[in-house]
């Protein structure tokens, strides 16, 4: 099973280091997305190594214990894909004012500069 490994273990020489700290959470969102980024801020260190150890096994597609960087690429697009659509999902309730599952100019127009007009 993929198990991540020591930050030793995983950095090549000479490739620019990645610190934990507050100031990446751009990184943080991207590989979890941004709903599961937030609750991971929520959970214990332990806990927080547990699921991740999970979503290492989900991204290694060939079951080699190892992550490559196309791997990894293919679970951040998927990732960003999925936020993509739930974001979508949740904005067409706010301008789908009639609900009719159909965004009309003057529905996009209210919803968007409604208290300008």
């Amino acid at each position: 099973l993929g198990k991540p490994t020591a930050r030793q273990e995983r950095a090549r020489p000479g490739a620019a280091q990645h610190e934990d700290r507050p100031g990446f959470q751009y990184d943080h969102e991207a590989f979890l997305g941004k709903e599961e980024a937030r609750s991971f801020d929520q959970l214990s260190p332990e806990e927080s190594r547990e699921r991740l150890g999970k979503i290492v096994d989900r991204i290694d597609d060939n079951e080699d214990g190892y992550l490559t960087t196309e791997e990894l690429k293919n679970w951040i697009k998927r990732v960003q894909k999925r936020y993509i659509y739930e974001n979508v999902a949740k904005v067409w309730k706010d301008y789908d004012l009639n609900k009719d599952n159909k965004i009309a100019w003057e529905e996009y127009k209210q919803a968007t500069y409604g208290y300008y007009l």
